[in-house]
């Protein structure tokens, strides 16, 4: 059994690549941090034996005084809270203003909870009465 020529099919000839150059990439380097030593003489230097301090080295000896805590003013109304441990004594506000503060913030988030919950009831009652409404309007519509 001869069946003939084998098919012919198109071809497509390409076109050879561009021959880019190799890529020249260096090798990374990292940037070592590094710094210089701080030198910072201990609190009790003192000159060696033998040798007599100048009028500089007086004048540096003098000890200026230390920072000190800012104090709060104290106002006889205001009670105060020392921290254990420390010097610190804190301004703490009159049971009045505690009292309004807590009030107003049980009220707050009492109305809050009760009128979502409402809300959510709501709601679930008025959606299936809103459902036939837009229903009934829906369908009353004249279509032209």
């Amino acid at each position: 059994m001869d069946l003939g020529e084998p098919p012919v099919f198109p071809s497509i000839t390409l076109p050879e690549p561009v021959q880019l150059p190799k890529p020249i990439l260096e090798v990374p380097r990292a940037d070592i941090p590094s710094y210089k030593p701080l030198v910072v003489p201990p609190s009790d230097l003192r000159p060696p034996p033998g040798v007599k301090p100048s009028a500089k080295d007086k004048a540096a000896k003098q000890v200026k005084p230390s920072p000190s805590i800012p104090q709060v003013p104290q106002i006889p109304e205001v009670q105060t809270f020392e921290i254990p441990g420390t010097d610190i004594e804190l301004p703490v506000p009159e049971s009045a203003i505690v009292i309004t503060a807590a009030s107003t913030a049980f009220v707050s988030v009492a109305a809050t909870l009760t009128a979502t919950s409402l809300f959510k009831h709501l709601v679930s009652l008025f959606k299936p009465v809103l459902k036939q409404l837009w229903s009934k309007v829906t369908k009353t519509k004249p279509t032209s």
